[in-house]
This record gives C-alpha cells, structure tokens and sequence, in this order.
C-alpha cells in the first residue's frame, strides 16, 4: 500500500476523502473505492477522553482498509497524555499517519474545547502539537478550519504549524462559526501555502472538476479534501482527474445515480437492523445526494418513513438516462 510520501513524491494534485462522522465509514470507503475513489482517506474521528480506547468500529477503517490506498487516522480531543497515549497506539496500525482535527463545527464538540473549539485557545493547539509530534514517529498531519469566528485568526495559527514539522496540514476555509455556509475564503489558504514548510490541502465547496481547477490554481494547493461533493457524486474523484488530464468529463445519468442509491443502501444498513432505522441513516447520504437533484426531493426524501417509498421516489426523479446536471456540470 501506498505511504504519504509516495502520495507527495506523485505530482499529481493528492484528492482526499474528508472524514465524515458516521458517514464516511468503511462500508463507505468501499463503495467510493469501487467509483475510482481517492487517493488519501480519513478515518472518522477518535474522540479521545481519558481512559479511552479507540473504539473497534472506526479502528476497522484502518485494519480492514478496502481501497488500496493510505488512509490517515484522526483524532478529536484536547487531553495531551491521552491524545499522545492514542496516538502512539494507532501507530502501531497499518497507518498512514495521525491527524488532528481542529475544525470539527459540531456544538457538542466544540463547546467542550475540541475540534474547532480548540482554536478559541491557540496557546493550547501549540502545546498539544508538541505532544503529538513528540508521541510518533510516522506522520503528524492537521486538519483546521481559518479560525473560530473570524477568517483573520488564522494569521495568529500559521507560526504554531510552522514550529511543529508537519507532514500535511489541510486548510478549511471557513470559520467555525461559517460552518458550511456559501462563503469560502481561499486567499489564506493560498497565504498558507506560500509561508508554510509542508504541503497544503485545501478544503471547501470543491463540488466538481471545474470547481477543482479553479481552487488548485486560486491556492496552489498540493491537493484537495473533498467531503459532501463525494459523497453526493462518486464519481467526482474520476471527474477531476479526466479533466486535469484534459479527458471528457462524463455527467452520470439518472439510472447512474438510482443505481448508486441502491448500492449505498446495500453498502451502508446492516442486516437485522428495523427497517426504519436503516432509512433514516439513509438520509444523511440522501441530504447531500439531494442537492444534485433538485429541491422537491430533498423535501419528499426527508419524508419518507420506508425502504419501498425511498426507491419510488427515487425512481420518480431518476429513472431516465438524461445526464443530472448536478452531478458533475461545471459550477
């Protein structure tokens, strides 16, 4: 399998998989590897507390890793003994590397000063990089959002990732308090990129090939995280690399995406779970399929209560073979 460095000695632009709490997992993984996939995943996060072990369904992200390519494990906590403790023991996992989440917007997270909370504190980020750092030896990587509140705290993060030899860090452009609003600011990521010492990834709104060219070239990125978007359009990761090649880009359509719905309600519900519960964890998937289709059915899929009335009104939108515009167009 491939390391980090084989990935950064490549100079192709990396695409990652963001990490997706209980969304991105590996029967995810496994379905995405099939549409071509990235080329760098995620776990989802490790929140770390004291006396923790990380827990066996995300740790099998990692030993059963179906994608032929590096995956990088992430932590969320803000306990350093703990963190380090952790750490250290993932490392001794088939890993690409360990990753610090600073951005998770999450209310639950960040008011108990982790993920994006921890930028509200960057005197103690500094201090739990030194930790982490000091823990491993393999990889260190962050994955950070610009700042809680302001975009202009972001000023105050880059000497703290400067002094700490990381391997990779991927910049989010957006605040904490932004969430996934409309606005990304790309100007401190490309900021980033031009001051700091290791490769750049940049994150946010990345939602077709044209987006990606756009953003590549506005940052000089090394690479991108993409996280809704593929989740939305698996073929996106294909879409990207066809066009940086100067390739067609293909637009899947409707029996593309009603076929793909089918195999993520196969990948993703586990047998002997209710019926119910299977469809509603379909539609953390549908939210974001959704806005590739049009609004009627994101409002009509949020409804539906059964795996029969979720496949009809899928059928209802889908079964045609016109290209969805949503799904790859240029934006």
């Amino acid at each position: 399998m491939k390391s980090l460095a084989d990935l950064l000695s490549d100079p192709a632009p990396i695409l990652a998989l963001a990490p997706m709490q209980d969304v991105t997992d590996l029967p995810f993984w496994r379905l995405i590897a099939a549409y071509g996939g990235a080329d760098l995943y995620f776990t989802e996060y490790f929140r770390v507390t004291s006396g923790y072990r990380p827990e066996r369904k995300i740790l099998r992200s990692i030993l059963e890793n179906p994608t032929g390519q590096p995956a990088i494990a992430q932590l969320i906590g803000n306990d350093p003994p703990w963190m380090a403790r952790t750490a250290e023991e993932l490392a001794r996992h088939p890993v690409a590397g360990i990753d610090l989440n600073l951005g998770c917007p999450a209310p639950v997270v960040y008011r108990k000063c982790a993920g994006g909370g921890l930028l509200r504190d960057p005197a103690r980020i500094d201090s739990l990089l030194a930790t982490l750092r000091g823990a491993i030896s393999i990889p260190f990587t962050v994955k950070t959002r610009l700042g809680f509140s302001d975009p202009s705290e972001f000023e105050n993060l880059i000497p703290i990732f400067a002094k700490h030899q990381l391997n990779l860090l991927t910049v989010h452009g957006r605040t904490v308090a932004d969430r996934y609003g409309p606005r990304v600011h790309y100007q401190p990521i490309a900021d980033a990129v031009r001051r700091l010492p290791f490769p750049i990834l940049a994150n946010g709104n990345v939602s077709s090939a044209a987006s990606a060219k756009r953003i590549l070239a506005e940052t000089g990125a090394r690479g991108l995280m993409i996280g809704r978007a593929a989740v939305r359009n698996p073929w996106l990761f294909g879409q990207i690399r066809d066009d940086l090649a100067g390739r067609p880009v293909g637009i899947p359509t409707g029996h593309d995406v009603l076929k793909y719905i089918h195999q993520l309600y196969e990948a993703v519900c586990s047998p002997g779970v209710p019926e119910a519960s299977q469809v509603q964890k379909m539609k953390k998937y549908m939210n974001f399929i959704g806005e590739g289709i049009n609004p009627e059915f994101v409002h009509d899929v949020r409804r539906t209560t059964s795996q029969s009335g979720l496949f009809a009104l899928c059928a209802a939108h889908l079964d045609h073979d016109r290209p969805i515009p949503g799904f790859g167009a240029d934006t």
